[in-house]
């Protein structure tokens, strides 16, 4: 029997060959995002073999991009947002009419009308969701003051397009376009518009913030993981869904209030541990859907128009932004760390386009130029990173050297810099300061008798540890130069309590190499990451729910938990890891 599944074939073809091309880049060591959109390239219209439905892949897409900005909003609370709100909605208010307008420029260079400008110019405007949030999750960047004010820009940004997306039919017969508009009649849409957005955001943060962790709680108590798992996504789908057909709201934008609103629940740590595994999958399946939309003939048929687009994401935007965010008296690393997340264009780009084509208002070349934009955008932007980065290294290191004075330890090209090495020996290292770490590390100070080193990458936690006196060394301890600038050589004790035990087998391997006789103690959640652990030369892997059964036991019968059996064919545990 033939059957017609072509959901089930964007799935195993879009996961199946993004997975191959995402390792092969790892193993080339480029972002495997180069992978993930290299293969809807290979599964798209413009290339031979397989093409995959482009219709589902953007609605798997928007799926991945509902459950990122659902993440975000819970790790993200109101008090964030309004800390922000002094130059994230000028900031990116500004960037945004200045884009539009470098964007408006070129169309006119290349003889279109006064609509065309417009539309072209708000599409290069306005950045990807995903690519700045797994641009700042992947240099762990989210809880730094330049990954909050990005985040708040973000929320700006989207909040224009939506009204830039309902003011275009309006605006089409006064700019060439087939709209049909007066002035009255955009007044009206204009007021209805911003109505529906302030209706929907007073709905989320006053009824919102008390029923959608009431509902949590209510299915946390029926004790089924399945259950609340289901309502954790019924909320994030739900909510999006909701705000997209009742107040025109984006549902990014939706999404990102739904998470927000859930934020300051205890349970924010499970909904955010349940939602993860498929927010990962359908992010993957959005960058498929963008490489399926790349048509290679626009860079033999329009090469200078699309290197002026290129010019202006790469290049306009980012100089707009590092300059507007120094003018607001933030410190360079903050300026970078924005100014890089912003030098590429995505969904609302994507959306932008097809509306300006269809109303008349943009040529089918310049969707074209948008769409290559964008790919080469995505695929361009760690390379602005990485540049932007070795650019503050340079400055930090020269104002080190002429003033003595350094910035603020918060930009990405911190990450790129040395580490100063220890001069503590016979101390104890602790690898990660969450909520075992910081137990660890109390106890250690409150006896007195070893000096402690924490290794951490939360800035926030750095800056607390420091005005308590303490060592520390910013960075992540699977790097070989932070360990060697720890002295592991000459350490008594090794305390690695971070919670991913992929992360944690590699410094452990790497530490047990540089010294045989270290005493090496581990965290772990699971017997088969236990072994894990323990192959890689752990002296001893605690796992927490064998210790707590071994409480309870001990205070009913004083029995004892057999030792587990080595596990041999299970995958370690970490691929989800618990923040702590």
């Amino acid at each position: 029997m033939v059957h017609e599944t072509p959901l089930i074939a964007i799935l195993v073809g879009g996961l199946g060959c993004a997975f191959v091309l995402g390792a092969i880049a790892t193993r080339l060591r480029i972002s495997p995002l180069v992978g993930y959109l290299l293969a809807g390239v290979l599964l798209g219209p413009f290339t031979p073999g397989f093409v995959a439905d482009q219709h589902l892949a953007s609605q798997l897409a928007e799926i991945g991009v509902i459950l990122l900005m659902f993440g975000v909003g819970l790790h993200f609370s109101l008090t964030d947002l309004m800390s922000v709100k002094l130059i994230a909605i000028p900031g990116a208010l500004a960037q945004i009419g200045v884009a539009t307008l470098m964007g408006m420029g070129l169309a006119m260079a290349m003889g279109w009308g006064l609509g065309a400008g417009l539309v072209f110019g708000l599409a290069l405007s306005v950045a990807s969701t995903v690519v700045l949030l797994r641009t700042l999750q992947e240099r762990r960047l989210m809880e730094t003051k330049g990954g909050k004010i990005a985040i708040g820009w973000l929320v700006v940004e989207d909040m224009a397009m939506v009204l830039a997306l309902v003011l275009l039919p309006a605006l089409g017969d006064l700019m060439g376009g087939m709209g049909t508009p007066s002035l009255s009649k955009l007044g009206l849409t204009l007021a209805m518009t911003l109505g529906k957005v302030a209706l929907f955001v007073a709905l989320m943060l006053v009824g919102g913030r008390r029923l959608i962790p009431w509902i949590l709680h209510l299915i946390a108590q029926t004790g089924s993981r399945e259950l609340f798992r289901l309502a954790v996504l019924a909320v994030a789908l739900g909510v999006a869904f909701g705000a997209a057909e009742l107040f025109g709201v984006s549902f990014a934008l939706g999404a990102f209030f739904a998470g927000m609103t859930l934020a300051e629940s205890p349970l924010a740590h499970e909904a955010a541990e349940e939602s993860l595994p498929l927010r990962d999958a359908f992010a993957v399946l959005f960058f498929v859907s963008v490489g399926m939309l790349f048509d290679w003939r626009i860079i033999i048929d329009h090469p200078l128009p699309l290197l002026g687009t290129l010019l202006i994401i790469l290049v306009g935007k980012v100089v707009v932004a590092y300059a507007l965010v120094r003018a607001f008296r933030h410190s360079e690393g903050t300026a970078l760390t924005i100014a890089g997340g912003l030098a590429q264009i995505g969904e609302f780009s994507f959306i932008l386009a097809a509306f300006g084509v269809d109303l008349g208002l943009l040529p089918p070349t310049g969707q074209s130029l948008i769409l290559a934009g964008a790919i080469l955008s995505i695929l361009l932007n760690p390379l602005v990173f990485i540049g932007l980065q070795r650019m503050a290294t340079r400055r930090q290191k020269k104002m080190a050297t002429t003033t003595g004075v350094t910035e603020e330890a918060e930009a990405p090209a911190k990450a790129t810099i040395a580490p100063v090495p220890t001069a503590l020996t016979d101390h104890a290292i602790i690898i990660g300061y969450g909520r075992v770490g910081r137990l660890v590390g109390e106890a250690l100070r409150a006896d007195g008798g070893t000096p402690v080193l924490v290794v951490e990458e939360d800035t926030g936690v750095l800056e607390q540890l420091r005005a308590l006196g303490q060592e520390v060394i910013a960075g992540n301890a699977a790097q070989p130069e932070v360990l060697s600038a720890a002295n592991v050589e000459g350490a008594r004790w090794l305390f690695v309590a971070v919670p991913n035990s992929f992360e944690a087998g590699q410094v452990v391997a790497q530490a047990r190499k540089r010294n045989p006789q270290l005493d090496i103690i581990a965290r772990a959640h699971t017997d088969a990451a236990v072994d894990h652990l323990r192959q890689h030369g752990a002296s001893l892997v605690i796992m927490g729910e064998r210790e707590i059964a071994q409480g309870m036991l001990d205070h009913a019968h004083g029995l004892r938990i057999p030792d587990p059996a080595p596990a041999t064919n299970t995958p370690p545990d970490g691929a989800v890891a618990e923040a702590v």
